[in-house]
């Protein structure tokens, strides 16, 4: 496996494990507000993301690159809103997509076909990724502090049983 595509992907790897941390400490805070849908979504969402991670530690292994495992920051443990906690899910997926793009375009310079081809389904991910967190955000941004509009919110996020197949 290409060198400067192998310490990459194992960045972005760390990455995607970040984010799955990131999705669980917004669940725990969910859980601690009696907020237990947008809890649910959020521990769903961790387990897509670290899925996502799986996905990059497989491919390293198959092309026979080295996994080399980073320590993983600490997320943040609060946010005052579900509002604040949703609009910080939607920066950090743009982040993330910033990323992938710049991981195509590190292994088309690269001309590694192989590796291209393994992010094409990320760049679709994450054009799905987005669209759901800014779905939420617009819909909270609505609510405002409306408790009323909050636990609906909360009802209605609450409905997702599992990512769809293929995460």
């Amino acid at each position: 496996m290409n060198k400067k595509i192998e310490q990459a992907f194992n960045d972005h790897l760390n990455a995607e494990l970040f984010s799955s941390y990131l999705y669980l400490s917004m669940a725990n805070c969910f859980t601690a507000k009696n907020l237990d849908g947008m809890a649910g979504w959020m521990r769903l969402q961790s387990e897509e993301e670290r899925a996502h991670g799986m996905k990059f530690l497989d491919f390293i292994n198959q092309r026979g690159g080295r996994v080399a495992l980073q320590k993983v920051d600490q997320p943040q443990l609060d946010w005052g809103t579900p509002l604040e906690a949703f609009q910080q899910a939607y920066d950090h997926e743009c982040e993330i997509s910033h990323k992938i793009d710049a991981l195509v375009d590190l292994a088309t310079k690269e001309s590694d076909h192989a590796a291209v081809n393994f992010l094409q389904w990320f760049v679709s991910e994450q054009v799905e990724e987005e669209a759901n967190a800014l779905a939420i955000v617009d819909k909270l941004k609505m609510v405002g502090d409306h408790p009323m509009g909050v636990l609906m919110m909360d009802a209605q996020l609450g409905q997702r049983t599992a990512a769809p197949a293929g995460r």
